[in-house]
């Protein structure tokens, strides 16, 4: 499977009979997948669709999508409101009984307010259901699109993590090969550290302190944490090279990678091997800002 990115972004136009309509999707980095839509008035019934489509074909990321529908005008329909015309004649009717005025004229009736009405025409059952699935169809247009250019960025940050991976392999060797750590060059160390105290005092046993020097020469060996950082890429090129949704392991050994640069760091003891840890350190702080973006 391919890398993904969780950034993305696309927009579609569309139509279907008196309907016009856009769609807008965004996707950002995010711990899990969380789709927000924004749907116009009366167009509710198809987020279930919606949301299960895009949940089929994305794992992580803050997806934004926007719906936008718009109904071409169509001619106004005027007509007469009966119930309010026949009330009118009736009482019309009943003062020209009474008092022999003339009946009202046509004119003067539709001149009469709540008598003719202008209304908007009646909505089309077939063109909303033929509206709903050209929008349905247009979402896997822009849903694809969005997916195909979080692959491409995807792609792009698998090649920017390999290379990383590379100059963490690259100083980790330097770090196995310093001089410093060589058993030879820490027994020389600590033999002058042990002169220098024998001869500032006479109390301090010798082979206490030759004990005490073995003991520090064996926590000062970063054997253990080359070893694991190099298992640590070992494991990140495999999960680079089957892809698919694989931030959150990445992002695991991005931590693995730092405990283990931490300790060696801190075991260093000569600048040498301290200089090349903390580059290390940087090296792996940019792997774990580029592994936040992949899905």
């Amino acid at each position: 499977m391919a890398l993904s990115s969780m950034t993305g972004f696309a927009r579609s136009h569309g139509h279907s009979g008196p309907y016009t309509f856009e769609w807008e999707l965004k996707s950002v980095n995010a711990k899990g997948l969380d789709i927000r839509l924004r749907l116009p008035p009366g167009w509710d019934d198809v987020e279930p669709q919606l949301r299960k489509r895009a949940t089929e074909v994305l794992a992580r990321g803050t997806v934004y999508a926007n719906l936008t529908v718009k109904r071409a005008s169509a001619a106004q329909v005027v007509r007469v409101n009966e119930d309010v015309l026949a009330s009118v004649l009736k009482v019309a009717g009943d003062l020209s009984a009474r008092t022999g005025a003339a009946a009202p004229t046509v004119d003067g009736l539709l001149a009469l307010k709540g008598v003719i009405e202008v209304v908007e025409p009646d909505s089309d059952e077939a063109e909303e259901q033929a509206a709903r699935g050209a929008v349905l169809a247009a979402f896997e247009t822009v849903l694809a699109s969005v997916v195909e250019m979080r692959r491409r960025e995807g792609a792009a940050l698998g090649q920017i993590l390999g290379q990383r991976l590379e100059e963490i392999e690259r100083l980790a060797a330097r770090a196995d090969a310093a001089p410093g750590r060589k058993p030879e060059a820490i027994r020389a160390r600590l033999a002058e550290q042990v002169a220098v105290l024998l001869e500032t005092s006479d109390r301090f046993d010798p082979d206490r302190l030759s004990q005490e020097a073995l003991m520090i020469a064996a926590k000062a060996d970063i054997r253990e944490e080359l070893d694991r950082i190099a298992s640590h890429v070992v494991q990140a090129r495999d999960l680079l090279r089957k892809g698919g949704a694989v931030g959150r392991r990445l992002d695991f050994l991005a931590q693995e990678f730092n405990r283990e640069v931490n300790t060696t760091c801190s075991k260093a003891n000569d600048i040498e091997l301290t200089n090349t840890g903390l580059e290390m350190k940087n090296v792996v702080e940019q792997f774990r800002e580029q592994v936040q973006n992949l899905e």
